[in-house]
């Protein structure tokens, strides 16, 4: 177990520049124009980065959603009451929600973490509770958390990663749940990015141009009243952030000290992602971007931590749907480096030999 966050940075790496040349030389000679299968070829160099071969493979997957509430939902952020987060939570535990249809259908393993519900969440044999605090306090108000919490949950998140690799995952997806996050992710992106409080902002759950423009006021406020700190990551989740955001940013910190791959989802797990990145910086070796959410802010996040996103789907549910989904194509850019045959092993001639390929294939 990890103790310290000094403990969880030392242990990451950059990604292993001499296997990333070594796959780049398998992928020019695989049975195909070089090029042709795009992205992938892309995901799949970086993931031989990450697990130091140029033959990658992917075993077991896995997504952790973590729960968290919001003091901020008292100033009418968010449509929904506070309640819902405690229920969806029993939800994913009963295989109901849109996360765990996808993840038994795509052969993903959920961890279902109580980072921080503001309610007793019944008790459940796959229910992790770490639960930092009984939800955060009113960020326009003050901070989120104690930076003690922030630290807390922060390696609550290592750890889960840890006994998710230790389970078998290669690949750790985030997806959370929490009522009035996006707020919350919408003040750690503006902190961040340095953008302003109204480009971050989005509808969240739905909302009205009038509620909306109301979110943006109490982010701005949010923002005023606390001054994080853009230079010290672990300063803006705790004044701005969520519990949940900060174990997942751990979950990433975490995955990749271990030297796994880690798929974001929508736009919380890329304020978590800014969070871990703001830590350590070579964590963004280690991260694929699942998919664009729909979300107002997203792009911004993406765009500060250069990543692009696999999938462009419209969605903006959260709880890990777009990660589990992209997951896919991350383990079949690792199958087709790793198995497809090489001109050599396939006794195929390549362009240089005999010209047998003459033209684009269609």
């Amino acid at each position: 177990m990890i103790k310290t966050l000094g403990e969880a940075i030392a242990k990451i790496e950059p990604a292993d520049a001499g296997a990333m040349r070594r796959a780049q030389s398998r992928q020019r000679n695989l049975t195909k124009p070089p090029g042709s299968l795009g992205r992938l070829e892309d995901v799949s160099i970086q993931l031989a980065g990450i697990f130091k071969t140029e033959r990658p493979s992917i075993n077991g997957k896995a997504v952790i959603v973590a729960a968290g509430d919001h003091g901020v939902v008292a100033q009418g952020v968010t449509a929904y009451p506070q309640e819902v987060t405690a229920q969806m939570v029993l939800n994913f535990l009963s295989g109901g929600a849109a996360v765990s249809v996808m993840s038994k259908q795509l052969g993903v393993s959920q961890y279902i973490v109580d980072a921080g519900v503001a309610s007793d969440v019944p008790a459940h044999p796959d229910l992790r509770v770490v639960k930092i605090g009984r939800g955060t306090d009113d960020i326009s108000q003050g901070p989120a958390m104690t930076r003690e919490q922030a630290e807390e949950a922060i390696l609550a998140g290592v750890n889960l990663a840890i006994e998710a690799a230790n389970s078998g995952a290669d690949l750790i997806a985030t997806g959370d749940m929490g009522i009035g996050n996006t707020t919350s992710s919408s003040a750690i992106a503006a902190a961040m990015t340095g953008k302003s409080a109204t480009e971050m902002t989005g509808k969240g759950t739905g909302r009205t141009p009038d509620e909306l423009l109301l979110k943006a006021v109490v982010i701005q406020k949010s923002l005023d009243v606390n001054q994080p700190d853009a230079t010290d990551a672990l300063d803006v989740l705790t004044k701005v952030g969520g519990f949940e955001i900060g174990v997942l940013a751990g979950v990433a910190l975490g995955a990749a000290g271990i030297r796994r791959a880690v798929v974001l989802d929508g736009f919380i797990s890329g304020a978590a992602g800014l969070i871990a990145y703001g830590i350590c910086p070579a964590v963004r070796d280690y991260m694929f971007a699942s998919h664009r959410s729909a979300e107002k802010g997203h792009r911004a996040v993406l765009s500060y931590l250069k990543l692009r996103p696999l999938l462009d789907l419209g969605l903006r549910l959260g709880e890990g749907t777009g990660a589990v989904l992209a997951m896919t194509l991350v383990e079949t850019a690792a199958a087709c480096l790793s198995n497809m045959a090489t001109f050599g092993e396939a006794g195929v001639s390549d362009r240089e030999d005999e010209q047998v390929l003459t033209s684009e294939p269609s």
